[in-house]
């Protein structure tokens, strides 16, 4: 769904100025509708989750913890995506280079529950490409620093990943470039702080504010997760690579300018504390076991994030009273189901029901 021609409002306010905030806002701002995008922290996210995010766009992959809805909403979005990346005033680094899948001989019998898991996937959501088998030598044609490290792996093409931060900035940017938007910083609200549709107040209220809307929608909670970013110019990888593991499935997302994202925990936790020293001897001994250049990396950030997750781990739009809509419980697959979401609510908005969200199973409420 492209941006509206016409609205049937005129003005929203929106809380929470993270990944689907910024891009309600700026979605909105190009239908003509007059935005006021209220954060209660800093234009950088910093109290984001989507500003720790490796943002990798991978349905079938993600599929191996996923349900079936969530796959439909990522393999939506990995079309989707270009089509809003095109009109932000600065450049999103942004790839469908597919996504390569490792494991160590003793990891063959993990590895082999996996390759069921997506084939499975497949059959259920035949528009994802099939995933391909790799000897050695199929690996080193993909990437060439890791022919030699392994004798088996499996290539999950048209898959991609974005640069999160840049992303984040560039939709900042783009509403700061905006007429009719105004961006409110350190002012936290919630809904009941307006009555939308009475003079002087916002036609609607989009609350988009992650797990700081726990008080009005108390089944989220929150899944911590830890990241590591490093600087790696001895490292060449050109698409995502996970690396099967009975305990921890890492992921390794390479950016622009030799930058490396590195995760795999996720621990049921609202706890916001510093990684552990546990959680990074583990992310970091895992990466070198897939290229040893990580050896001479530098350590640019270790960083933990919670990311808002509702009970049956899938993303919900309600609307708890008229002209209020919530959107919440992203989970882990923030920038891969975040077209389909954002595509749904401005249904929702404009028309008042949502054909997109009931082919991709997302769950939406009215009041």
């Amino acid at each position: 769904m492209n941006a509206p021609t016409k609205l049937p409002f005129r003005s929203a306010a929106i809380l929470g100025a993270g990944l689907m905030g910024r891009l309600l806002a700026v979605t909105l701002a190009r239908a003509g509708c007059k935005v006021e995008l209220f954060e209660a922290g800093s234009p950088e996210a910093e109290g984001a989750a989507a500003r720790v995010a490796a943002a990798m766009l991978a349905p079938l992959a993600e599929s191996a913890v996923a349900p079936v809805p969530v796959v439909r909403m990522g393999q939506y979005a990995l079309s989707r995506w270009p089509e809003l990346l095109a009109p932000l005033v600065q450049p999103v680094f942004f790839q469908r280079e597919g996504t390569l899948v490792l494991w160590h001989r003793q990891d063959a019998a993990e590895a082999a529950r996996l390759a069921r898991v997506l084939a499975r996937t497949g059959t259920q959501v035949p528009e994802l490409a099939p995933m391909r088998t790799l000897d050695g030598t199929g690996i080193a044609t993909l990437e060439p620093s890791l022919g030699q490290r392994f004798a088996q792996g499996l290539f999950l093409p048209g898959e991609g990943q974005l640069d999160n931060r840049a992303l984040l900035a560039s939709l900042l940017a783009t509403l700061q470039a905006s007429p009719g938007v105004k961006l409110h910083w350190q002012s936290p609200r919630a809904p009941g702080d307006f009555a939308p549709g009475t003079p002087g107040q916002p036609d609607w209220v989009i609350d988009c504010r992650g797990l700081g809307a726990k008080p009005q929608w108390n089944a989220l909670r929150g899944v911590r997760g830890e990241v590591i970013r490093v600087h790696a110019p001895e490292v060449a990888l050109q698409r995502p690579t996970r690396l099967v593991h009975p305990r921890y499935p890492l992921y390794i997302a390479p950016k622009p300018g030799s930058v490396f994202v590195i995760g795999a925990t996720e621990i049921e936790s609202d706890d916001m504390s510093p990684a552990s020293v546990r959680s990074t001897l583990e992310l970091l001994s895992a990466a070198y076991a897939v290229h040893s250049g990580f050896a001479e990396a530098r350590i640019l950030e270790i960083a933990t994030q919670c990311r808002p997750t509702l009970p049956d781990n899938l993303p919900a739009i309600r609307q708890p009273q008229p002209r209020v809509l919530q959107i919440n419980g992203l989970y882990r697959h923030g920038f891969m189901i975040a077209p389909a979401v954002l595509d749904a609510a401005m249904e929702l908005l404009v028309h008042g029901r949502s054909a997109l969200a009931q082919n991709l199973g997302l769950e939406t409420s009215e009041a």
